[in-house]
């Protein structure tokens, strides 16, 4: 099984005249991108390769004074860009009434939906492995210009482990965030496919608020991962943006913007612990069983109101991410399961039963068997039975509604 994995380095910049030929070279491939964008949305969303090269190479070399190896880039980069929304269009259908008859209809979008050709602002250009970049044997990266190759140094921990020769290099980004520069390298790796007969642990996960992770694995074992300072460094964060809303200053404007990216980069390193500590505390051959998320609505009617907003959701898509790729390096696997009953199903006897749940105490408690225990470490131990099951053959486990065991 090939696996791929980002790897984002900070760059070391020893002079202006590089910082110079970086925002050149990234600002003419932005308005390149621009030109072909423009191009494929006045020829009906024409985007076959070998065409577009025929029609386009010479043009964007002349015009932009882009390299042979740049100018296949562009257009490679636009095609990408535009089948990315063609799939998000379809993905999200136009829903309309007939005011008439009441009745709703949904129709599926495509790029002739599009009222103008899509417009690359952030200044950023792709560079082919090898032909624009290379890793050289002194530790440093040399990146192609359009004045030419310069040589810098990454600035990454742990960067030197990509090249033990496991790992194939493919697309870098090179871009500049906050003052900085980095390189957004593409790699893959070759790993062992996971082989359920080889599984030691099967480990359910309930994620949620109040607690972010809740596992359970087959020894009866359950660790609870607490959410709660989390929750409370977000309300600091809505409280803050808030304020600079109101201001509505061009200041303020600009805090904004720092603010939203400095919580994100929390709530990625948040994501990082956890899933760098589950796959290190239940070790290699573990399958992950994770519950199915979408629709699932995380609003806590419990919690004072000021807290309300911000707690509705965490980046638990993020976090499944960072499981994923985290297990497979280490010969592990994750799957989800179906959502469905996993918080109000007796682990013990296997009533199901929406009221035996209480919310605010956070605790299950069943009237048919009287078992009793904490309402997130019931989900954990339901996930991890569908995840047993799932091992047993079962393609597809859930639970369905019953009133008897």
């Amino acid at each position: 099984m090939e696996m791929q994995v980002t790897i984002k380095t900070k760059l070391k910049i020893s002079n202006s005249e590089i910082a110079l030929s970086f925002s050149k070279t990234m600002e003419q491939y932005r308005q390149a991108c621009n030109y072909v964008s423009e191009y494929i949305f006045n020829h009906d969303f024409d985007m076959k390769q070998s065409r577009l090269n025929k029609e386009l190479y010479t043009k964007l070399r002349n015009l932009f004074s882009l390299k042979s190896q740049m100018a296949q880039s562009v257009i490679r980069t636009v095609i990408a860009r535009y089948k990315t929304v063609k799939t998000q269009m379809a993905r999200k259908p136009y829903k309309y009434q007939d005011q008439n008859a009441g009745e709703w209809y949904r129709e599926v979008r495509d790029l002739t939906w599009l009222h103008k050709p899509i417009s690359f602002n952030r200044p950023q250009v792709d560079l082919q492995r090898n032909r624009d970049w290379s890793y050289l044997s002194s530790g440093q990266l040399s990146i192609n210009t359009l004045d030419g190759r310069v040589k810098v140094d990454p600035i990454c921990h742990g960067f030197n482990q990509y090249f033990d020769g496991t790992w194939k290099f493919g697309l870098a980004k090179l871009l500049k965030s906050s003052g900085k520069w980095y390189l957004h390298i593409s790699a893959t790796k070759e790993v062992t496919d996971f082989d359920k007969q080889t599984v030691k642990h099967v480990v359910g996960l309930d994620r949620g608020l109040r607690f972010l992770a809740t596992s359970y694995d087959e020894q009866g074992k359950t660790v609870f991962f607490d959410g709660q300072a989390i929750m409370r460094k977000r309300a600091k964060y809505q409280k803050l943006r808030a304020t600079l809303q109101a201001k509505g200053t061009k200041s303020a404007k600009r805090r904004l913007k720092k603010l939203s990216g400095r919580e994100n980069r929390w709530i990625s390193d948040v994501n990082h612990c956890l899933s760098k500590t589950l796959v290190q505390k239940y070790g290699a051959n573990t399958l992950f069983v994770l519950e199915n998320l979408n629709g699932v609505s995380f609003e806590r009617t419990d919690l004072p109101k000021v807290l309300r907003n911000q707690n509705k959701s965490w980046a638990f898509y993020q976090l499944e991410q960072f499981l994923t790729y985290k297990a497979h390096l280490n010969n592990s696997e994750v799957v989800e399961v179906s959502a469905k009953y996993t918080s109000q199903r007796c682990p013990k006897c296997g009533v199901i039963k929406k009221d035996n749940r209480n919310h605010e105490k956070h605790e299950y408690h069943c009237d048919n068997c009287d078992y009793r225990s904490n309402d997130d470490r019931i989900g954990a131990m339901n996930i991890q039975l569908l995840g047993t099951q799932y091992i047993s053959g079962q393609g597809q486990p859930k639970f369905e509604l019953t009133t008897n065991a």
